[in-house]
């Protein structure tokens, strides 16, 4: 299993596709299937239920992954020692993106719960976050600058 791992905005689903495409398997984009799964968007659950309540989603739906896929994950993935337990059993890539870039292309972004507000807490959550994403990494990808096919060939090449 391959994970994807990254703050939003980092590309984790745009290159899920592109590795799909490279090395001929099947890709998940877990926000997706939690969402089909719960017949709401993120945003309904975080309304409705709050964000633990998601968060529960994601643990079940990591259980249920079987086989040997792409899996790009949720941002806040890595919150739970359960989580980081299970994606340790597979090989994680952690897409690097500097606080600058995230924020120029979440620029226009109303649809991610996490995402409004203050931007202090923005970047506390990121800031917050990121020892756990490093720790976690078996592979660290920076992208910023770079295309989805440059991030791709480097992660092709860390599989080799």
């Amino acid at each position: 299993m391959i994970y994807l791992i990254g703050f939003m905005g980092s590309g984790k689903s745009t290159i899920a596709k592109h590795l799909s495409e490279e090395l001929h398997k099947e890709y998940i984009e877990m926000d997706e299937e939690i969402e089909k799964k719960e017949g709401a968007t993120i945003p309904q659950m975080f309304s409705n239920h709050g964000e633990s309540y998601f968060r529960e989603k994601e643990t079940l739906f990591l259980k249920s992954i079987k086989g040997n896929e792409i899996v790009s994950t949720g941002g806040g993935i890595i919150l739970a020692n359960e989580n980081r337990d299970l994606l340790a059993e597979g090989t994680v890539f952690y897409l690097q993106a500097s606080w600058e870039t995230i924020v120029e292309r979440l620029a226009d972004d109303t649809e991610r719960p996490l995402w409004k507000g203050d931007i202090a807490e923005k970047k506390a959550r990121l800031e917050e976050r990121l020892p756990l994403y490093e720790s976690l990494a078996d592979y660290i990808i920076p992208v910023d600058g770079k295309t989805p096919g440059v991030i791709t060939d480097e992660i092709v090449k860390c599989l080799k």
